[in-house]
């Protein structure tokens, strides 16, 4: 289901949730319309599972990368390239999702799922930097997870609307790059 609806999010994204149709929803995904009332009671509801359902790849690679090998900052390096490769794989949900943020911002349970998926596997990944040497201690870890967060979404929706590179490696190197080098000169 998750697959074939992927194919409707060029629809959403370029004509809003609000001004599709559910038959052209149904047309673009190849899932007869009867099957998409089955599952889902409306439009918003299929938003909503494919905002969850990037999500759902998202965690699931954010996931591997913390777990992985090496340092906490080379496992935070591998989070945001695991997160750009995500977004830069699907940017028509991207799309759909900057077209339809007010409504994202409203599914409480997104925000829970992203603490989940994002913000608290990054979190212990600046406190391991600490303890291994690679990372500096920070005043507000929670602050510092959101920033990253915030940086890499934001690169990554901005390549995928804008159409820019879609190498996620570059990207993940220059948000790396102001991430772990900062903006301040050397002191």
């Amino acid at each position: 289901m998750a697959a074939k609806l992927y194919g409707a999010a060029e629809l959403i994204a370029e004509r809003g949730i609000g001004d599709a149709k559910i038959d052209e929803i149904a047309e673009a995904a190849g899932i007869p319309r009867a099957t998409l009332y089955y599952y889902f009671t409306g439009k918003d509801e299929i938003l909503a599972f494919l905002l969850h359902d990037m999500l759902d790849l998202v965690a699931g690679e954010v996931g591997t990368a913390v777990a992985g090998t090496g340092t906490a900052r080379d496992r935070l390096k591998a989070v945001v390239g695991a997160q750009l490769s995500v977004m830069l794989e699907n940017p028509a949900v991207c799309r759909a999702l900057v077209g339809e943020l007010g409504r994202a911002s409203r599914l409480p349970d997104l925000a829970k799922a992203l603490q989940m998926a994002f913000h608290e596997p990054v979190e212990r990944l600046l406190e391991e930097g600490v303890e291994d040497g690679t990372l500096r201690k920070l005043d507000n870890p929670f602050a510092a997870a959101l920033s990253v967060f915030g940086a890499v979404t934001v690169a990554g929706l901005t390549h995928a609307v804008a159409g820019l590179s879609s190498d996620p490696a570059t990207v993940a190197n220059e948000v790396c790059d102001v991430i772990l080098g900062g903006l301040q000169t050397e002191t």
